[in-house]
């Protein structure tokens, strides 16, 4: 029994002594903490607050709404000497789409102005192809194949197939698949991945109908630049803006030589054409393929312990209070980074996960982490099967590696564990 009641000092000290070096060096962090905050969120060296907007310690991932990810260094210097010249843009599409295809295995690609927008840009492909008239009279489909079979549901970006003139037919299993197809159908989407991606691909192939698989979050790895070709897609997207780090209004479209021509018809710098308006510039079209240059370089498997150590040290910082445990996971799929998840007893801190966050996004400097709120979807939007309720879930704070930079584990362990400990201590 004695030994017994010893053991949760035990586990306190054993959280605390894995703590220490990184406790011992608050004292050093605090110099470099005031250093940070007098250059990158100070109003004097910041353009942002300067117009009164406060830069955000981005510890939620590389979402849109948090303006992406941050260019690497080789992406900034495309950009800048891209920007030095005038260039035909439709013979600047061509020479990046050669270029693309050597680097993915594909036939063709193209650079649009995100993956929504290669959306957009494949349904109008697949309904108008390159008839001119039928170009112009976009999104008008009447007279053209302008059903879109939603592989899975419908998502929070089929706007970018609707505003093309797509007429959405939404189906969620293989055989529904199967028996969705008509004269009228053009074309499938779906953002399905591994074995149902596999299912899926021949059906599409016997209907004789293209495939534009969507996984706009799939790169890093690198090597997904070429999977969904290699699977057998005719079309696929990824974004530029997110792992990628790319430039932030780019994206990928590329697949079969005979529809990315299709493709490139509709759109930018083509007057009257349905993706006119998707305007992707030199300075992103060179970005993006710098971005991919860049990655065929890099090795994932430093950058992931890299990653994992910055989540290390805040894990250890907050596990220093009694009641938080913490858990270190790589997600499938896309958004692959390591990720920290943060758990403590609600009832007992007497604090959710959404006011720990609004505590962390409130505070000096600002800090915004993952949990299951999103701001920046529509309130109407349900992805998925419209009769099935949403799956509810217990909330969770967690916190993405990739987009914390170097010194800001630091301030995230810092002030996460000082709010996780407050309320505690005022619930005690």
């Amino acid at each position: 029994m004695k030994i017994n009641a010893r053991l949760p000092n035990r586990r306190v000290f054993v959280k605390w002594a894995a703590a220490l070096p990184t406790l011992a060096a608050f004292a050093a962090e605090d110099m470099f903490a005031k250093a940070l905050k007098s250059s990158k969120y100070s109003a004097r060296e910041n353009v942002y607050t300067r117009i009164g907007v406060m830069p955000i310690i981005n510890a939620r991932g590389t979402w849109t709404y948090m303006s992406g990810s941050l260019e690497l260094p080789e992406v900034r210097e495309a950009k800048q000497e891209a920007a030095m010249h005038f260039v035909d843009m439709w013979e600047l599409q061509r020479g990046v789409g050669k270029r693309l295809a050597e680097l993915s295995g594909a036939e063709a690609g193209m650079v649009t102005a995100g993956a929504a927008a290669a959306m957009a840009t494949a349904t109008a492909a697949c309904t108008a192809g390159t008839d001119s008239a039928r170009i112009w009279q976009l999104p008008d489909t009447t007279g053209m194949k302008n059903e879109v079979i939603m592989f899975g549901g419908r998502i929070s970006f089929d706007s970018g197939i609707r505003a093309a003139g797509g007429k959405l037919v939404v189906v969620y299993s293989h055989d529904e698949l199967k028996a969705a197809f008509n004269d009228k159908t053009a074309m499938v989407y779906t953002t399905a991945r591994g074995e149902r991606l596999e299912k899926a691909i021949p059906i599409t192939k016997d209907a004789r109908v293209p495939i534009l698989v969507d996984w706009a979050a799939g790169i890093p790895p690198i090597e997904n630049l070429s999977l969904p070709w290699k699977m057998g897609a005719d079309l696929y997207t990824f974004s530029g803006g997110k792992g990628l780090c790319g430039p932030q209004c780019s994206g990928l479209l590329l697949g079969r030589k005979d529809l990315i021509e299709a493709a490139l018809a509709q759109s930018c710098p083509w007057e009257g054409a349905v993706c006119r308006p998707m305007k992707v510039g030199k300075e992103e079209i060179m970005g993006v393929l710098a971005a991919i240059e860049a990655w065929k370089k890099r090795d994932l498997s430093e950058l992931d312990g890299e990653w994992s150590k910055r989540v290390k040290k805040i894990a250890q910082l907050v596990e220093t209070v009694p009641g938080v445990t913490t858990d270190i996971q790589i997600p499938e799929g896309g958004n692959r980074y390591p990720t920290l998840t943060v758990k403590w007893d609600e009832a007992q801190f007497k604090m959710n996960v959404q006011e720990c966050a609004q505590k962390l996004r409130n505070g000096s400097p600002r800090i915004e982490v993952l949990t299951a709120n999103n701001p920046s979807t529509v309130p109407g939007v349900h992805e998925g099967d419209p009769k099935t309720p949403r799956p509810t879930r217990p909330d969770a704070l967690r916190i993405i590696s990739m987009t914390l930079q170097p010194g800001e584990d630091i301030l995230v362990g810092r002030r996460l564990r000082e709010v996780l400990n407050e309320a505690r201590k005022s619930a005690a």
